[in-house]
């Protein structure tokens, strides 16, 4: 009878722990998914940022709207270079860093806000500090960013939204960064126009 009921716990064990298995190679497998997902959309903005680069400067073709025209961010000290998207509902986060419609656009006078998840192309925001450099590239200019600082504010708290007299560029992810489940806060960092310059001039130099 014992040897019976042990064989049965055995057996219990050895379900649970198949059952455990299975479902980790499925989050392992989802998540590889959306990895090469947005490497896949990415690769593809890329190749149509070349693209829109190379109408910018033929003469006689229609010149892209603001909606239309992509946005590039580049941020050397944590070896991110990405294509913006624009409206960050979660199908265009999942594609890559957003750019929220309702704030200026990158480079214009006013506060350009681009939000992205923390465990993908936001992971390392919260390494910037105050003097580092974002640059942002945009119908053939390349636009310099100082860091000024950084916050963290609860999501409800939309007054980093609001507009600036002055150019700046502000970064918006969820933190903590390795939280386990939906983050509670988010994290700010904000930055100001320094310098922008011609895309030409920039790769010449």
């Amino acid at each position: 009878m014992n040897f019976v009921r042990k064989l049965r716990a055995r057996t219990v064990r050895e379900w649970i722990a198949l059952v455990f298995l299975l479902v980790g190679v499925g989050l392992i497998g989802y998540v590889a998914s959306q990895y090469w997902g947005m490497y896949r959309s990415q690769r593809r903005l890329e190749a149509e940022w070349e693209k829109q680069a190379t109408m910018a400067t033929t003469p006689g073709l229609p010149k892209l709207s603001e909606q239309e025209t992509l946005t590039r961010v580049s941020i050397p000290k944590i070896n991110l270079d990405a294509i913006v998207v624009e409206g960050a509902t979660p199908k265009q986060l999942a594609v890559g860093p957003a750019h929220i419609t309702e704030t200026a656009f990158p480079g214009q006078t006013g506060n350009a806000v681009i939000t992205g998840h923390r465990d993908t192309f936001f992971r390392h925001i919260y390494e910037l500090q105050k003097g580092d450099t974002i640059l942002v590239r945009r119908n053939n200019e390349v636009f310099k960013y100082e860091v000024t600082g950084k916050k963290i504010v609860k999501p409800e708290d939309v007054s980093v939204l609001k507009p600036t007299t002055d150019p700046q560029l502000t970064l918006i992810t969820c933190y903590p960064t390795y939280y386990i489940g939906p983050a509670p806060d988010r994290l700010v960092v904000f930055s100001k126009l320094i310098d922008h310059e011609p895309e030409m001039k920039a790769v010449t130099q």
